[in-house]
């Protein structure tokens, strides 16, 4: 999953940054509302989440502005507005959640998974096809119910495949699962993590279509 954070509190934001990443996130940041608006112009997020206090435009009005143009991106205030008033204006403008500063991290990221099974990017908890299945809340890959190692990327470039299963998911769609805004990414990233994971997998799991792309059978 893709996530905009929109956070003007640069501590705030880089310790949601360093905690999301280690949960699989691919995270982007801006700390104003222009820089928001703008990089929700185009739709390749999957989520924003996003505070209210913002040094230019509140972020009412960044909401606002978002779904004025029908876009539909899921969106989680995050905000030390604790106010009823407050939090039925986020929700009638728009928002998905509220979630009011202080929090506990287990508190968003299970919010986090709520609307990944809303979308579809994530089925359930647990991901299973055929005899392998990703544990997202633990993290964990498993065939037959013994433990699989895997990086950070491949754990991500698995979880892109078996969450699109029967889908074929083409380098680049996969690429924007696993890299952020200004990250340099290796011509053959993608290609050199599905060699390591096929090293591991059961023979023939991951599908090669030739000139298009990859993809898992559900069963």
């Amino acid at each position: 999953m893709r996530i905009l954070l929109v956070e003007d509190d640069m501590p705030l934001a880089l310790g949601l940054q360093q905690s999301l990443r280690h949960e699989g996130f691919v995270v982007n940041h801006v700390d104003n509302g222009k820089s928001a608006i703008s990089a929700l112009s185009v739709p390749d997020q999957d989520l924003v989440i996003l505070d209210l206090g913002l040094p230019d435009i509140d972020g009412i009005e960044v909401l606002k502005r978002t779904r004025d143009r029908n876009l539909t991106t899921p969106v989680i205030i995050l905000t030390a507005r604790d106010s009823l008033e407050d939090k039925v204006k986020g929700l009638d403008f728009g928002a998905d959640d509220y979630l009011v500063k202080p929090f506990e991290i287990s508190e968003l990221l299970a919010r986090l998974r709520v609307i990944e099974r809303r979308l579809g990017t994530a089925k359930s908890v647990l991901i299973i096809c055929a005899e392998v299945t990703i544990d997202t809340a633990a993290h964990k890959v498993s065939i037959n119910d013994e433990e699989m190692g895997t990086s950070k990327k491949e754990y991500m470039v698995l979880k892109a495949l078996m969450e699109n299963a029967g889908r074929i998911q083409s380098r680049e769609q996969i690429e924007s699962r696993l890299y952020e805004w200004g990250e340099e990414v290796a011509s053959n990233a993608v290609e050199v993590h599905i060699h390591n994971l096929r090293k591991k997998l059961p023979e023939k799991f991951i599908q090669t279509v030739r000139g298009v792309g990859y993809t898992v059978n559900k069963t």
